[in-house]
């Protein structure tokens, strides 16, 4: 069956939607609340109709109901104030109002990438002025699938004993990479299926259509097993990543436990940075909604003013050219995180509600996205909600163990004002899982606060200063330096670090600092005795 309506077509047996020759992407249960609006188009269908037909009767919350309406009129380019083809009926229900008729279904179309529901927003990219192409062209310039993709292939075992681990490992670096959501994973079937067949990138490639492979072997050195891993692109066959694990062959279940851990973190690294790099060598408004988020990485990691206003407009295009893409809108959360914290301390209500919302829409796109909660325990940290932050950091690491910054972000709100203890695992954590992240200035910052309630000055100090030294630090972050440093009595460094906050934001005080962190009572009164000492009062 297919419903024809406005330019749009809903082709039930192929589950299909198209707009022209375009395949829209929509997600099965709403492709279903569609197919039941359209298919009941001369009533008006109650929430109960939706229940029995779409959940199986199941009782449903609101919210959830509200999201897949929304859903539904996005794929149309539809919004509930406008209600063009969805109405909602007041205490009755929905009825879909469009001018749909059934019809054969034409010859095979043409693929595409996702239109968008609006027009481009009108913004200047660093390198081409606004008026330079449009997302239409974007969608048809780019050939690229919608996000990168990688086949881990079986993990070859060095001696007999070992089959079982190597053959485990590769199950779980497989496992560990979809839940992170970013990426597109070949299922272990099909990897384990070419075990024999071939170990040539490209030919892995060709044969399953994914942009990079991992490789990896399980080898035993006298009384140590060592995991070597690969990571190739499959374009060119190129090593662009490799690296070898040790474990001690008396505890040789660990590589079941923290190596996998460790591998499916540098993968995702090494696979963001490769993207980052190949989108910013591309024009800009060739990108498609991968690529423009990748090219907002590239500037969101930065971490300067102008930057951050980039980061945010590419993110902006991302979830415009697909707004189902999760990951687009945390990237935007944290580019109004950032002016709230950093960049535009004057406007930080404004941005701290930006924050939440672009967080709050990521939710909506996927719940599983450990990089949505993430997003939002941030922004409800800013709202000064630490309870509500705690319990949305710690479902990003349920859903992902292997996401560092959910990590790292954890250990930022503990060390502030919760268990600085738990504050030290949670950034030994995300140091362990990402040794190279471009936030360390921030993750060795988290740890030298927590280090200091607990009153280990010393050790916060050197902390304290390794964090103002990484590449990357901020005003705040050479503050934070500066007053630890004084308190554990070393006040040649303190000056320096409080100089070098003053030359970042002139006229910087202990309130600039107070503001934008929250420290307890007693701690408060300790910043301010140094401040006062140093002469940032």
């Amino acid at each position: 069956m297919l419903f024809l309506f406005e330019d749009y077509a809903l082709d039930v047996d192929r589950r299909e939607l198209r707009r022209g020759p375009c395949l829209l992407p929509v997600e099965p249960q709403v492709f279903d609340l569609l197919v039941f609006l359209i298919s009941n188009r001369d009533r008006v269908v109650s929430k109960d109709d939706l229940l029995a037909s779409i959940w199986g009767g199941r009782t449903v919350s609101e919210s959830t109901l509200a999201s897949r309406i929304n859903a539904a009129r996005r794929a149309l380019g539809d919004n509930g104030e406008q209600q063009r083809l969805i109405r909602t009926v007041l205490r009755k229900g929905f009825r879909f109002i469009g001018a749909a008729r059934e019809a054969q279904r034409p010859s095979t179309p043409k693929h595409c990438a996702a239109p968008v529901e609006s027009p481009q927003p009108d913004f200047v990219y660093a390198d081409r002025p606004a008026n330079s192409g449009s997302v239409a062209e974007a969608q048809k310039q780019s050939p690229r699938r919608p996000r990168a993709s990688i086949a881990v292939m079986p993990f070859q075992a060095a001696w007999k004993a070992a089959g079982n681990f190597a053959d485990g490992l590769s199950h779980d670096v497989i496992s560990g990479l979809a839940r992170l959501r970013t990426l597109f994973v070949i299922a272990r079937g099909s990897t384990f299926a070419l075990r024999d067949e071939t170990s040539n990138p490209q030919e892995i490639g060709r044969a399953l259509n994914v942009d990079y492979m991992a490789t990896g072997s399980v080898a035993r050195s006298r009384d140590r097993v060592l995991v070597t891993v690969e990571l190739c692109a499959t374009d060119s066959g190129r090593v662009i990543w490799a690296h070898t694990y040790e474990a001690p062959l008396a505890q040789a279940f660990a590589i079941l436990g923290d190596i996998p851990t460790r591998i499916i973190s540098s993968l995702d690294t090494e696979m963001e940075t490769a993207e980052r790099n190949r989108a910013v060598l591309k024009p800009p408004n060739s990108l498609n909604a991968w690529e423009a988020h990748h090219r907002g990485l590239w500037h969101m990691y930065r971490f300067t003013a102008p930057d951050n206003e980039q980061a945010q407009r590419y993110f902006e295009r991302a979830t415009m050219l697909d707004p189902t893409f999760s990951r687009a809108y945390a990237g935007l959360s944290f580019t109004h995180w950032q002016n709230a914290f950093t960049f535009k301390p004057a406007e930080r209500q404004a941005e701290t509600d930006r924050a939440f919302d672009a967080a709050g829409r990521g939710l909506l796109a996927d719940q599983l996205d450990p990089a949505a909660h993430w997003a939002m325990g941030r922004a409800l940290w800013l709202r000064s909600e630490d309870a509500g932050s705690l319990s949305a950091l710690n479902e990003a690491v349920a859903l992902s163990p292997n996401f560092s910054m959910a990590h790292y972000s954890l250990g930022f709100v503990q060390a502030q004002t919760g268990d600085p203890q738990a504050a030290l695992e949670a950034t030994d954590a995300a140091r362990q899982l990402s040794p190279f992240d471009p936030m360390m200035y921030a993750m060795c910052a988290a740890r030298a606060w927590a280090l200091f309630r607990l009153e280990q000055h010393a050790e916060a100090a050197d902390w304290a200063l390794k964090a103002a030294q990484k590449p990357n630090a901020h005003v705040h972050v050479h503050a934070l330096a500066a007053l630890i440093l004084a308190c554990a009595g070393r006040l040649e460094e303190s000056f320096r670090e409080a100089g070098l906050a003053r030359k970042l934001r002139p006229g910087y005080s202990i309130e600039d600092f107070l503001s934008s962190f929250r420290a307890l009572s007693d701690q408060e009164r300790i910043y301010r005795i140094a401040a006062k000492q140093i002469g940032i009062s």
